[in-house]
């Protein structure tokens, strides 16, 4: 699929960067690979208290305790 160049642009897609569609019941949300990564980190942070340190199964653990309540 192609975007058109105007949308690329604002994007910051330049020399074929990667795209990742989400379909959802409004529709389909386009994000760049950057907006992605920073949406994980931001998780990350949120679940870890900003704790550089912390292990990944302490992430996991506590990302479960979230989902279940």
């Amino acid at each position: 699929m192609r975007l058109p160049a105007d949308v690329r642009k604002r994007q910051g897609l330049g020399g074929g960067g990667a795209v990742y569609l989400d379909e959802s019941e409004d529709g389909v949300v386009q994000r760049t690979a950057s907006r992605v990564v920073a949406r994980a980190q931001a998780l990350a942070k949120r679940f870890t208290d900003g704790n550089p340190d912390a292990s990944i199964d302490a992430f996991l653990a506590r990302c479960g305790e979230e989902s279940s309540e």
